[in-house]
């Protein structure tokens, strides 16, 4: 019987359904192992190749752990909510429960296909309201936590209280951007308004104006990592900048504890270098300027300078457009326009913009020198002090804006610092600095700064609080309501607060579908949602119409998976024992930055208030390659509808040339467009003209990453239809190292097929027939077999799937030479092969007689007495320099060495034109030529 695909995969995929194979029990009688992929989003589309990757290569893992004796947990679910469904409802009119309910059905099916491993009875959904009652339970926590810096953990913000009812905050060291102090009766004598303004300042979730990343065309904020090149990831839309009112989340108070966790992750240095650029730990000066034109009792301001031997060539100061004291530092007769500039909406394209205060600081060091303070939206400012130094000889940006508002630029050389030194108000001592270098003037610099009360050092960081605020519909409800405008969290036993069903989804003018959402009032009294109609400020208050980002529900999905039934909290202790924390994850890197800080960070904050042991979520992190495709572009000429084959487009001015991504589906090999599909599945385009040569219309092709967004994507299902999933699952592995980005070509899956047909023949004779003898096996027998599973093993353990692939291959074809069908020899090669080739293995393994799945058997161990070393490697080396590695036999003699590596055609190359000395051979080690110059 030949091997026949479809037949066996469809059965064994019906069998582990039915037995439920893959379904985990919640025990530590084994071992135990936690994989998982990175939260997927069910996309209309579906999964690609791509996508694949890293699923096919935490199964085989999976299934090798589970044969090595231990409990595996290996789940999967999705993160349901978004913008991208928001965006298809809005196109397509549909609500987008249905097509993310559609779309989990089409992931699942597919997933299945590939033979994955997944506990489907631990699937979890963000969009699922029994799920995202958590994360509403955690927001609500993290709104009432502060973090205490002497302990460096978060407390209940009800501690908070106490200390200020104690003590005022005059003895607080809190993560904050509060700078007034209090006494214990000055907080006492606050209305309840005005203490819930002061805990806003410590809150770790807390409104409040923020210059962000708007994007009219999506109508939401978006993060940083939600950008490319200034246009949303999403559509590519124009993103301005713009003060909104926001939740944020004080991110930036666990700063440290997130770049010293990474010593506990094991990961690539290339994730560790993002993730310590991300957090962006520097060490800096802030300086204490005095103003010059004193309003409202402010006599100075704050700013930060991080290379305090650069302090001569300040020439301006930044203020963000949220610094809380723009209106009292600002001159009167300027105060509308800069209003006027911190409410417009300025492109982040336009990257140099800003306004006048009428106002100066004087300069720390120079006497009498004014420096002019603006207010700019174009700056990424400290967090904390939210302004920063101009210094335009040093800084191209500072440059720029120095040129663009005629202010002076001076170049600060460590050879001028005496002179600059000696000019300032302050002679005293000032010799230190003659011919020293900047790093040592830096240094005598700060500690002159702060002698004098100019300055004092500090800690910043890149980092930023994480703005929570999404304008979008489908995201979980914030659980807030507003009462006198003071924020109050839905009482606990009311969650979760249900996503309200509405038709209209697109938001409007910066505000949130919500808002059109008719029951959406909290009653107070009667403890339940109301129509908003009877909102009066009294007893019945406004809900806030914001919801939470995509990444809210992301932040902490792992730790459901392991207790996911239980509804009386998110996890207990127990089931938390038996998991602890993920072993290893795998997703793309385009989660290196973003989501993985704020997993750290959600983590840390649960450990925090006790309700989890583990500081770090993740042991080890694996971040898959990249598949490299080949896309197609054609050029469409700008303003008219004109498209120009590719060929004829140096006759064009590039300006004039529009370019656009094409599905590769209707395009030939030859690269050429079939223009009709185009027009088809394109209306806007139907009545274009297409500019042919020599009668066809050709593409551009470019080797790109995989994409949606490029049109390059292949199908898996298609390539499972024709091959077969246990082909598919090789081949994608065989195509490289699973860290690297590798280029697709199926073209070359006919040698995995070549394979498994190979594999499967061992164990059939001629006629088809399943059969295998119980003879010894011979030494050469054995040894082969054994070498391969040592090599497999060591390869699996190192993530090498292609190298373990490799070695298979290579036992395959050497016992179909020697026409082995032994069963001690291919029992063993069998079950070495499952976690690679689940499907043909099962069917193997049962016609061996087994009833249960061979997922439930000892994965086997090598026999050492069976290795045995066949070729000695010796290092080649030229004059003492290592050029190469040969093999020889064990125990050969010198001079038969000596003889074969002079008749090696690299040694007799080289001798053509040297003198050979002397042959040094230090033995099963080094030979060593020596020789000199003719």
């Amino acid at each position: 019987m030949d091997y026949n695909f479809k037949h066996i995969e469809k059965r064994w995929q019906t069998f582990w359904k039915e037995q439920k194979t893959f379904c985990t029990e919640d025990n530590n009688k084994n071992h135990t192992y936690y994989i998982l992929n990175m939260f997927p989003y069910p996309s209309g589309a579906g999964l690609h190749i791509g996508h694949c990757i890293g699923y096919i290569a935490s199964d085989i893992y999976a299934r090798y752990k589970r044969a090595k004796g231990y409990n595996v947990l290996n789940p999967i679910g999705f993160d349901s909510f978004g913008l991208p469904a928001e965006q298809y409802a809005i196109k397509t009119g549909q609500h987008p429960s249905y097509t993310t309910n559609k779309n989990i059905k089409k992931y699942h099916d597919q997933i299945n296909q590939l033979g994955i491993s997944f506990d489907w009875n631990r699937t979890i959904s963000t969009s699922d309201p029994t799920f995202y009652r958590w994360t509403q339970w955690m927001f609500i926590q993290i709104f009432n936590s502060w973090y205490d810096k002497d302990i460096d953990q978060a407390k209940s913000i009800d501690c908070l209280v106490d200390k200020f009812n104690k003590n005022g905050n005059l003895i607080v060291n809190a993560s904050t951007t509060y700078q007034n102090q209090f006494d214990s009766n000055e907080w006492k004598s606050y209305s309840n308004v005005q203490q819930e303004y002061i805990l806003s300042y410590y809150r770790l979730a807390f409104l409040c104006k923020e210059t962000v990343n708007w994007c009219p065309e999506l109508g939401t904020v978006l993060a940083n990592d939600e950008i490319i090149n200034g246009k949303s990831q999403r559509g590519g839309y124009q993103i301005y900048k713009k003060q909104m009112l926001q939740w944020n989340i004080r991110i930036t108070a666990y700063a440290e504890r997130l770049l010293k966790g990474l010593k506990e992750i094991k990961c690539s240095d290339s994730l560790k270098k993002l993730q310590y650029y991300w957090i962006g730990k520097k060490y800096g000066i802030s300086l204490n300027l005095d103003i010059v034109f004193i309003n409202n009792k402010i006599t100075n301001i704050e700013s930060v300078i991080f290379f305090p031997e650069m302090i001569f060539g300040i020439t301006f100061i930044i203020m963000s457009t949220d610094h809380p004291l723009i209106d009292k530092i600002s001159i009167e007769n300027y105060k509308s326009r800069i209003i006027h500039y911190i409410n417009q909406e300025i492109s982040v394209e336009e990257k140099i913009s800003g306004i006048f205060t009428g106002n100066y600081v004087f300069h720390p060091l120079i006497k009498n020198k004014k420096i002019p303070i603006y207010v700019s939206h174009s700056f990424t400012v400290e967090n904390q002090y939210k302004s920063i130094v101009g210094i335009p000889g040093h800084d191209q940006h500072c440059n720029q804006f120095a040129k663009l508002f005629g202010l002076d630029i001076i170049k600060v050389l460590s050879s001028d610092l005496k002179t600059q030194y000696d000019n300032t108000q302050y002679m005293i001592n000032s010799g230190f600095l003659n011919g020293l270098q900047s790093k040592i003037a830096k240094k005598h610099i700060m500690k002159f700064l702060v002698k004098h009360k100019k300055g004092c050092p500090i800690i910043s960081y890149r980092l930023r609080d994480a703005v929570f605020s999404r304008q979008r519909y489908w995201g979980e409800p914030i659980p807030i309501y507003f009462k006198k405008n003071i924020p109050i969290p839905i009482p606990i036993d009311k969650l979760p607060l249900i996503l309200p069903k509405i038709i209209k989804f697109h938001p409007k003018n910066g505000q949130s579908p919500l808002i059109r959402a008719e029951y959406w009032a909290w009653d107070e009294q009667n403890v339940k949602i109301v129509h908003q109609s009877l909102i009066d400020n009294k007893s019945v208050f406004p809900i806030e119409v914001h919801t939470m980002p995509s990444w809210a529900g992301s932040s902490w999905y792992f730790l459901r998976y392991m207790d996911v039934n239980n509804n009386n909290f998110f996890l207990s202790k127990k089931k938390e024992k038996i998991w602890k924390q993920v072993d290893l994850y795998i997703g793309g890197s385009e989660h290196a930055t973003g989501h993985l800080i704020y997993s750290r960070f959600w983590n840390k904050f649960l450990k925090d208030r006790g309700w989890i042991n583990s500081e770090e979520p993740f042991k080890k992190i694996i971040n898959q390659g990249m598949i490299i495709n080949y896309s197609a572009i054609i050029f469409k000429i700008s303003r008219k509808n004109v498209f120009i084959s590719y060929g004829l487009i140096n006759k064009i001015n590039s300006s004039s040339l529009q370019e656009i991504y094409i599905d590769i589906n209707i395009v030939n090999l030859k690269d050429e467009l079939d223009v009709i599909q185009f027009k088809k599945y394109n209306t806007e385009f139907t009545n274009a003209k297409f500019i042919l040569e020599q009668g066809v219309f050709l593409c551009k092709r470019k080797l790109e990453k995989m994409s949606k967004s490029k049109h390059n994507v292949i199908n898996p299902d298609n390539i499972c239809k024709k091959y077969g999933s246990d082909i598919f699952r090789l081949y994608e592995m065989f195509l490289g190292p699973i860290e690297k980005s590798k280029p697709w070509d199926v073209s070359k899956i006919n040698g995995v097929k070549n394979f498994l047909k190979k594999f499967w023949r061992l164990f059939h004779n001629v006629n088809g027939i399943f059969n295998l003898n119980k003879e010894t096996p011979t030494m050469q027998e054995q040894s082969m077999l054994h070498e391969t599973i040592k090599k497999v093993t060591e390869q699996i353990q190192l993530f090498s799937f292609n190298t373990s692939i490799s070695y298979l291959m290579i036992l395959v074809n050497k016992l179909t030479k020697l026409q082995c069908n032994k069963q001690q020899i291919l029992i063993p090669l069998v079950q070495i092969m499952a976690p690679f080739t689940p499907h043909i293995a099962e069917e193997i393994w049962s016609k061996l007689g087994n009833t249960k799945s061979i997922m439930f058997y000892s994965f086997p161990i090598y026999n050492p007495q069976f290795l045995t070393k066949t070729t000695i490697t010796y290092l080649i080396m030229f004059n003492g320099k290592f050029k190469f590695k040969e093999e020889f036999e064990p125990h050969q003699k010198l001079s038969i060495i000596k003889s074969k590596i002079l008749h090696h055609p690299k040694i007799k190359l080289i001798l053509k034109t040297k003198i050979l000395k002397k042959i040094m051979i230090i033995p099963n080690k080094i030979i060593n030529i020596l020789f000199s110059n003719q």
